[in-house]
């Protein structure tokens, strides 16, 4: 018999909250002052609604709402976030982390899991995040053509999307989901896909590449070149060498032939390697920084500092090479000096304020993603879905890559757990349900 959960009109509407966390990153979000990656978004609320109607949904249809290896796998995170909260020193000030690290790695990742039921809903989540990186995209390259990005080298022309100068990171971050996405679609379109599919992925993939460069963002680009590279030769050797070829094209087009950012996108991939001749003052403290979150891990090695510990031990650790913050303009915004609150590699945050217990349940954690996902993608992936499986692994390739440049904090933070939720969706989701 049909019930109100099982009718397939009816089953699709738990997926729309996670489609509206996705696309309500496109609202222009005003923050009163930099630094305010703590203040709750329309998308964290979504994320709510997420998780509330995940466990109805589950509670309701009475069946088992993880398989074993998702509910360890997911669980792993919670236990270093539990110690690392009950033993910092400030423990109801490590509240407010140990919720945004539940939120993020451990209740969002496991209502997507029990939500997505088809490879089209897959479908659907990823589609949402080729139209947030669309749009986002397009706003980023009318500010770098327009002048009114954030501030750039002196120059107003830095691509951040709605996101503003205190979140460079945000519109690259969503920029790079996108493209990955779409090339997910280009190099295996789904069975039964229409022709014109194919084209537009290739298209939109290519496209994204523009708002990416003009973010001047060297941490994304690497991340971005090595999940591509490592989807492309995924797909087989063949391929490979096409979709090379192809990408090498459109890189020449859009920065060479059209001259889009050349000289300072030149200047940026070269301060990549310029750490110890002539580093420029953000690599410089962002080395300070990892210096100090290394010296906090040596301090207490089991459980670190604490969760939100980083910025109150950060002097007492940080050599006088630090300085005082980020100068951050434009985009709307007057000068601010925006506070260097985290080392901006999530590995080093969870080692300086969780400890290697914390640090071990969450490498823990993205290692079994990263190895079954790849396993089912390689060994038994039907031909209909895998596309969704290239998605999924390009997207955790990405953002672990990512995380050696980053952490958790802006508005897209929420992102950070769907992702995590796809990629375990076709890692640990039944068989049955992936295929």
């Amino acid at each position: 018999m049909t019930t109100l959960w099982t009718a397939p009109s009816v089953r699709r509407l738990p997926l729309l909250p996670l489609i509206a966390t996705v696309l309500l990153l496109a609202v222009p979000i005003q923050t009163p002052e930099a630094g305010t990656s703590a203040n709750i978004t329309p998308a964290d609320l979504a994320s709510c609604a997420l998780v509330i109607l995940a466990v109805a949904a589950a509670l309701h249809l009475r069946r088992r709402p993880l398989t074993p290896a998702a509910a360890l796998v997911l669980g792993l995170p919670a236990v270093g976030i539990a110690v690392a909260t009950a033993t910092a020193a400030d423990p109801a000030g490590a509240l407010t982390g140990y919720v945004r690290y539940l939120q993020v790695f451990v209740l969002v990742p496991a209502a997507v899991i029990l939500l997505l039921r088809t490879p089209h809903h897959f479908r659907l989540v990823t589609s949402a995040l080729i139209v947030l990186a669309l749009v986002q995209g397009a706003t980023g390259v009318y500010q770098y053509a327009t002048g009114t990005g954030a501030s750039y080298r002196g120059e107003d022309i830095r691509a951040v999307g709605t996101f503003g100068p205190t979140d460079v990171m945000g519109m690259a971050t969503v920029v790079s989901y996108g493209l990955l996405a779409a090339l997910a679609l280009a190099l295996r379109p789904p069975h039964n896909a229409p022709p014109w599919l194919r084209p537009c992925a290739i298209t939109t993939a290519a496209a994204l590449t523009l708002p990416l460069a003009v973010s001047f963002s060297r941490g994304t680009w690497i991340a971005t070149v090595v999940a591509a590279l490592a989807m492309i030769f995924l797909t087989g050797l063949r391929q490979a060498a096409k979709a090379l070829a192809a990408v090498t094209a459109a890189s020449v087009i859009l920065v060479g032939g059209f001259g889009i950012g050349s000289e300072m996108i030149s200047q940026r991939l070269t301060s990549i390697t310029e750490v110890t001749e002539a580093p420029d003052r953000s690599v410089t403290d962002r080395y300070t920084m990892w210096a100090a979150a290394a010296s906090m891990w040596q301090d207490r090695p089991a459980t670190g500092v604490g969760l939100k510990g980083f910025p109150a031990h950060r002097d007492a650790h940080a050599s006088i090479g630090l300085s005082s913050g980020s100068d951050t303009a434009g985009a709307g915004q007057s000068f601010h000096k925006q506070p260097l609150l985290s080392p901006h590699n999530m590995y080093l945050l969870i080692l300086s304020e969780q400890g290697l217990i914390g640090l071990t349940a969450f490498v823990g954690t993205w290692a079994a993603v990263l190895t079954a996902g790849l396993r089912r993608l390689t060994h038994k992936a039907p031909r209909r879905a895998a596309d969704c499986g290239l998605a999924a692994m390009g997207l955790a390739i990405w953002q672990t890559v990512d995380f050696l440049y980053a952490d958790i904090g802006g508005p897209t933070t929420v992102l950070t757990g769907i992702v995590l939720g796809l990629a375990a969706w076709w890692a640990l989701a039944p068989s049955e349900e992936t295929e």
